[in-house]
């Protein structure tokens, strides 16, 4: 490998000759994509880390959410049966990379606005489109938009050790990830509220009390409980598990990508504004970093 290529696993060294030959053009492809994150070729899975090389604590960039985006794009048409989500270290996703998005923003603000809203919009609608099932492994921190797309993926399983924070008020930006609707319908308007408004730090237990986590596993046997049960999910099915999950969206996908056209007006507005500006800036020169 050469420079920052990110190198590609193969777990199909077992399969037939004909998948074998396909296994082996996806992976020469992702080693000659990816730079922020790693994708792993599993026997009926595709899992997909962040390990950004880019921003710290797996914020996301431009950059990095158009590599999520290509991804999940390759494993909707592969015969994955689904994809796991997870990151490299001990922070799951810290959200927005808001140093990056300032340096953007410094610079003919108004088209850097749309670059960014566009990107994140194309983000979030990757996660919504995506008709194979996404189960999400949490191992660390998930901030931001590393948790407000927790409700559009299907199981979530959390590190016991972790947690969840929204702080969008804190630093001048409103809410993304359709949780203005998400959030209301799994957890309650009130607690969505502490969580979107107030910035209420939510532990992993009580994640998984409000709905935004599935299934709550000891740090210690973390990895081994969470590849139990991806074997498990291996097993089924792809038809029924990819019909399983339409029935549970049924007539969900419009309304959460105008959620998400909703909520990306309003962050163009925030970012084209002097006011919107000068909270940024103002986030990001006081911000402590505590991990």
């Amino acid at each position: 490998m050469r420079g920052k290529e990110r190198k590609v696993i193969d777990d199909a060294r077992d399969q037939p000759l004909d998948k074998r030959v396909r296994f082996s053009v996806r992976l020469l492809e992702s080693a000659s994509t990816y730079k922020d994150i790693v994708v792993r070729k599993k026997d009926g899975f595709t899992q997909i880390l962040l390990s950004t090389r880019s921003t710290y604590n797996n914020t996301l960039n431009r950059e990095v959410m158009n590599e999520v985006k290509s991804a999940l794009e390759k494993a909707a048409v592969d015969d994955s049966k689904f994809v796991l989500l997870s990151a490299v270290g001990s922070v799951f996703c810290c959200g927005l990379d808001f140093d990056n998005i300032v340096k953007h923003l410094k610079y003919n603000r108004k088209r850097a606005t749309v670059k960014l809203v566009d990107t994140i919009k194309n983000f979030v609608n990757s996660f919504i489109e995506f008709k194979k099932p996404i189960v999400v492994s949490v191992n660390g921190p998930a901030i931001g938009l590393g948790a407000s797309i927790l409700p559009l993926c299907d199981v979530v399983w959390a590190n016991e050790k972790t947690w969840f924070q929204t702080t969008y008020t804190r630093f001048g930006q409103s809410p993304d990830g359709c949780s203005t609707i998400t959030f209301p319908k799994i957890m309650s308007r009130a607690a969505a509220n502490e969580m979107l408004i107030n910035g209420w730090k939510m532990n992993a237990q009580e994640a998984c009390d409000k709905g935004l986590v599935s299934q709550v596993f000891w740090s210690e046997t973390f990895t081994q409980e969470v590849m139990v049960r991806i074997q498990e999910i291996t097993s089924c099915n792809s038809f029924v598990l990819e019909n399983s999950k339409a029935l549970v969206h049924y007539n969900m996908n419009v309304e959460l990508k105008q959620a998400n056209g909703r909520e990306c007006e309003v962050l163009k507005k925030i970012w084209a504004s002097a006011q919107g500006m000068e909270y940024m800036l103002k986030y990001v020169q006081n911000k402590i970093d505590s991990f």
